[in-house]
């Protein structure tokens, strides 16, 4: 009886941490869901000075039709984009640590860099590291084309 009560108290002690993670892990998926309607927001107004902040230095992009491209691309293309409408569906984020994965759905109408209609609905992945100055930068996003 004394053994199972000592384990029952060192259970106990093992899950206490983790209570206080919950409350921060819900205040950090809301604040990067937060970040995604930021980049939102960029892309339906063509406006890339509000998702520069938010990708780090090296930050990689995969898109659709499985090119590659750094930051300054990816702000290239934002910027000539152009969406009659774009919106987000879907959302999630999970937290493991200073990582954070957020994955959605993309619908949008419009024209991409090249004049070529945007291919939509995609599914989308970023992952988004808090850097050292306590900010949430994304470091990788990925996009699959939907079949329908």
């Amino acid at each position: 009886m004394k053994t199972s009560v000592w384990c029952i108290f060192g259970l106990l002690l093992l899950t206490i941490p983790a209570w206080p993670q919950n409350k921060g892990t819900a205040a950090t998926e809301k604040a990067v869901a937060a970040l995604e309607q930021q980049w939102l927001k960029a892309q339906q107004t063509s406006n890339p000075d509000l998702i520069e902040p938010l990708l780090a230095d090296r930050f990689i992009e995969t898109t659709s039709d499985g090119k590659t491209m750094g930051k300054a691309e990816a702000l290239a293309g934002t910027k000539a984009a152009k969406y009659e409408s774009a919106e987000y569906g879907d959302v999630k984020v999970s937290v493991f640590g200073n990582t954070a994965i957020a994955t959605g759905e993309f619908r949008g109408k419009g024209t991409d860099e090249n004049g070529k209609p945007i291919a939509s609905p995609e599914r989308w992945t970023d992952t988004w590291v808090k850097m050292p100055n306590g900010k949430w930068q994304c470091v990788a996003s990925h996009a699959s084309l939907v079949k329908m």
